[in-house]
């Protein structure tokens, strides 16, 4: 809601409208809407479908302005693609939202929004004091639409936090092309898109690399999603990773169509036989691996 908040200050805005699924606030001038529903979002099942039915508005992609929780209650700014594809068995629903072994496409805005909210951050003086950072893939919902979470954590007094909220605001106004004088990068069907695999929950290693280039990002796995069984030495590795990183490359790829696909792998948190096992999967789906001094400016 403080983000939200942050949000209504951008010029244009209508009034807030009631629908059976949520309030709805129109902008006058670009093809931006605001829904917000009474529900808890995570389990919020193909919404957006349901807002291109009863609006008539496509929906081409959805970001959702949430709360981050931590134990460590750690200040951040933050942001993810949303998808539980490691989790089994796969079709139930995931305790945390959307459905065992599916992924949503990722906004191709990820790269993007996260390299200008930490530019505003710092502008703001906020690095200091907020973690600023991003995610791996993880909960729900399960939507059709490109999806990304744009998040405040970790306690009520930084969710309430204004200026926070602000960064999130004006990083969607220009990310949206929503400021004066500022274009939108917009995806054209051409590019390299990274997908990061392994590593912990915030992912250090695939941020420095999406920090320091402007590579498109697509879905990052970290090792919980990347579940390997031990086998025989002469047969591949059992366990659900293998479906895990097949879903992660077919959602990237479903959101970059043209894309020049990629994995960088974070080496130090995986086996040498787990490498292999991923190497194989990888050249097989035709997904070449790049280390960090091969990924470069455009």
């Amino acid at each position: 809601m403080n983000i939200l908040s942050e949000v209504l200050r951008i010029e244009g805005w209508g009034e807030g409208q009631d629908y059976p699924h949520g309030m709805v606030t129109i902008h006058e001038e670009f093809k931006v809407q605001i829904l917000l529903i009474e529900d808890l979002h995570i389990m919020a099942d193909g919404i957006d479908k349901e807002h291109e039915e009863r609006t008539g508005f496509p929906v081409d992609e959805v970001l959702v302005l949430s709360k981050h929780a931590s134990s460590s209650q750690v200040p951040s700014l933050t942001l993810h693609a949303i998808g539980v594809p490691g989790e089994t068995p796969h079709g139930e629903r995931a305790r945390s939202g959307g459905i065992k072994g599916k992924a949503v496409p990722p906004s191709t805005r990820f790269g993007d929004l996260f390299r200008t909210m930490r530019n505003i951050a710092k502008e703001a003086s906020l690095d200091g004091e907020y973690d600023i950072t991003l995610e791996a893939t993880h909960h729900g919902p399960l939507l059709d639409s490109p999806t990304l979470y744009l998040e405040i954590g970790s306690d009520e007094e930084r969710w309430a936090d204004p200026r926070a909220g602000r960064v999130w605001a004006q990083t969607i106004s220009i990310c949206l092309g929503m400021s004066e004088d500022i274009r939108q990068r917009e995806w054209t069907g051409e590019g390299d898109v990274m997908i990061g695999l392994g590593g912990g929950h915030y992912a250090p290693r695939h941020k420095a690399i999406i920090s320091e280039t402007e590579v498109w990002v697509g879905h990052i796995l970290a090792n919980y999603s990347i579940v390997f069984e031990e086998s025989e030495e002469s047969s591949p590795p059992s366990g659900p990773w293998e479906h895990s990183v097949r879903t992660a490359v077919e959602s990237t790829r479903a959101a970059f169509p043209g894309g020049n696909v990629f994995a960088h792998l974070d080496r130090k948190s995986f086996k040498a036989w787990q490498r292999q096992a991923l190497s194989s999967l990888l050249s097989e789906l035709d997904v070449p691996v790049r280390r960090g001094k091969e990924i470069s400016l455009p």
